[in-house]
């Protein structure tokens, strides 16, 4: 009698222990952090923690996506706060492949996850071009080249230095696909020439009537000051002419043209913490 109550006894406490592993088990794997959903205005930066300063955010987008205009790899960096618990590497591949960053064809995306408060970062390619970003450079990118400067505080100057060995890396590989529109004179050419011509008139001029003794500081300052405004002017001409800026993807305020492209990701990267 005293064995049938034992062996009921130990029958009940492992279906109990089953079923609270079941519910564990199950509690563990629904963890981790829910991508969010694929954007309608598709750009190469997404803070969701504000990490950035609206003018170091505008810099870096600019830039990707000036980066993608010329090759047509698209480069996107999404910051989060944590994981929640899901290995970075596994949630970076995931969501390069949900909002499929990159050419379809090509599978040319790179996205660039930093989780602030977990302290990692993960550097996740497109199919396309793990051949040349491999995980060993990845690594060393994020080692090397970011992690040092997030270990200074500077999460901007970390995140702009490590896109641009990735530009290094990925150099003269795929070409631009961004359709500009065919003119038969290069009126970009026209309008600098135009401009330089201005700059030398009103420093000819300025030479001539002014004789005082911050003449050659005012003549410096005065070629200096309109020839940052052309070239600020040119660059947000847009597409059209030749240039980046203004005018990608429809919109004033920047994006990829056409938004992302249905790439895919295979898992190759690497991650790294500090």
């Amino acid at each position: 009698m005293q064995n049938k109550i034992s062996l009921k006894s130990l029958f009940f406490s492992n279906k109990f222990l089953f079923f609270i592993a079941f519910i564990l088990s199950n509690t563990l794997f629904s963890q981790g952090y829910k991508i969010p959903v694929k954007p309608n205005f598709q750009t190469s930066i997404y803070d969701y923690v504000g990490l950035l300063a609206s003018s170091e955010k505008s810099t870096l987008e600019q830039k990707l996506i000036r980066y993608s205009d010329t090759t047509s790899t698209q480069i996107v960096i999404a910051i989060i706060s944590s994981t929640e618990g899901e290995n970075i590497n596994y949630l970076a591949a995931n969501w390069g492949e949900k909002w499929g960053i990159g050419d379809a064809d090509k599978d040319n995306g790179v996205l660039i996850l930093l989780a602030r408060d977990d302290r990692k970062i993960a550097i996740q390619v497109g199919k396309g071009v793990e051949f040349l970003l491999t995980d060993f450079l990845s690594k060393r990118i994020i080692e090397r080249v970011i992690i040092p400067e997030f270990k200074r505080g500077s999460y901007y100057k970390g995140l702009d230095l490590g896109a641009s060995y990735i530009f290094r890396t990925l150099q003269g590989e795929f070409k631009g696909t961004r359709i500009e529109t065919k003119e038969g004179f290069n009126t970009g050419k026209l309008f600098f020439i135009i401009a330089f011509i201005i700059i030398f008139i009103l420093i000819f001029k300025g030479n001539k009537n002014d004789d005082g003794p911050n003449r050659r500081f005012r003549k410096r300052t005065l070629a200096a000051n309109i020839l940052e405004a052309i070239i600020l002017s040119n660059a947000g001409r847009g597409s059209r002419g030749g240039s980046f800026g203004g005018g990608f993807g429809g919109s004033s305020s920047g994006g990829f043209g056409g938004g992302f492209g249905g790439g895919s990701f295979g898992g190759g990267g690497a991650s790294g913490g500090w």
